[in-house]
């Protein structure tokens, strides 16, 4: 049968589906499987669907919505799984704002009560299970050359890393550099990926290219960034000069940034490192955790550097430089600059 959505979700973006979608009443429960479900109710706070064009749009009661299954482990957010098994007619939730769908084993009180959604069906796409897995990005050589790379990760979410990453861009970007940028963990959502796009990425890419609608619990997770890397520099013809990396969530907990930064083959392609903390102590704790790992940030941005006092402390007692992305721009990135190629300025 064929149903017409009100909504398709930037989950699924790549599918190119249009409204009218061909759907089937037997469901695979799998991961990155495409659904078609009905909004049961409505709210007022995180009541909004990322559209295929990164616009949001108001979630209203009756809604059908195409969207994809996927596990979220949000510290602040929703704690989702992908159920054994989905049939029609089941009560599934709504996890994050581009689309992923699941059943929320726990919630936060900063989004209030998940979204609740009937299943309709499963999509179809020439007849056959849509699954964002179909759409995927093909993969580049091993061989690949990679420019270099700056990462920007954070002690958690909501810790200012898609905005440093923006003004790095930016502002390399005004220097005469060719900038990529890429998501590399993280659940499905285009706004940071267009955000660097605003800020003069020429090129962006994300997980959900690859067919992830999520990075957590994906053992994967650090093959999946080397391949992101490798294939943005091969739809580049090797003419980048820098990729600046956001890697979501925060470095510790299950989205896999642990297992990027500890990569050996990706801790090769990096040549500078933002840590965005969200106060001195996470600051601390981060710089701490990276020196167990054997890793170093090259400086420390975020909220914890909003003013005098935590920029002082991080210098002084930490002994790491320390800049803030929103009232100290262009210092950061002269100091991400120097240390990313060095050699340029020596």
């Amino acid at each position: 049968m064929k149903i017409r959505a009100h909504k398709i979700a930037s989950v699924v973006h790549r599918l190119g589906l249009q409204s009218e979608v061909q759907i089937s009443r037997l469901v695979e429960a799998r991961v990155g499987q495409v659904l078609a479900v009905r909004a049961l109710g409505e709210k007022s706070v995180y009541d909004v669907l990322e559209l295929q064009n990164g616009r949001m749009a108001h979630i209203g009661k009756g809604d059908v919505l195409v969207g994809a299954l996927g596990r979220r482990d949000a510290l602040r957010g929703f704690v989702g799984r992908v159920p054994e098994s989905v049939k029609v007619g089941d009560t599934l939730h709504v996890l994050n704002l581009g689309g992923l769908l699941g059943r929320v084993t726990s919630g936060s009180r900063e989004v209030g009560p998940p979204l609740d959604v009937e299943v309709l069906g499963m999509v179809l796409r020439d007849g056959r299970p849509a699954n964002i897995a179909d759409a995927a990005v093909p993969d580049a050589p091993e061989d690949q050359p990679i420019p270099p790379v700056i990462v920007v990760s954070g002690t958690c979410m909501n810790a200012g890393k898609t905005f440093a990453a923006c003004e790095i861009v930016a502002r390399l970007t005004a220097r005469g550099y060719l900038c990529g940028g890429v998501k590399l963990t993280g659940v499905a959502a285009l706004r940071d990926t267009l955000n660097m796009s605003d800020h003069g990425a020429a090129s962006t890419l994300s997980f959900v290219d690859c067919g992830l609608p999520s990075t957590a619990g994906n053992p994967e997770v650090a093959y999946v960034a080397r391949r992101i890397l490798r294939t943005i520099a091969a739809q580049n013809a090797g003419e980048l000069d820098v990729i600046v990396a956001e890697l979501g969530d925060g470095l510790i907990g299950s989205y896999g940034v642990d297992l990027i930064l500890q990569d050996p083959a990706f801790r090769s392609l990096v040549r500078a490192h933002v840590l965005c903390a969200t106060d001195l102590v996470a600051a601390w704790g981060g710089l701490r955790w990276m020196e167990m790992h054997g890793l170093l940030a090259d400086v420390i941005a975020g909220p914890a550097t909003d003013n005098e006092i935590g920029v002082n402390t991080i210098r002084r007692d930490m002994g790491v430089a320390a800049h803030n992305a929103r009232l100290d721009a262009e210092a950061l990135v002269d100091h991400v600059e120097q240390v990313a190629f060095q050699e340029v300025h020596a």
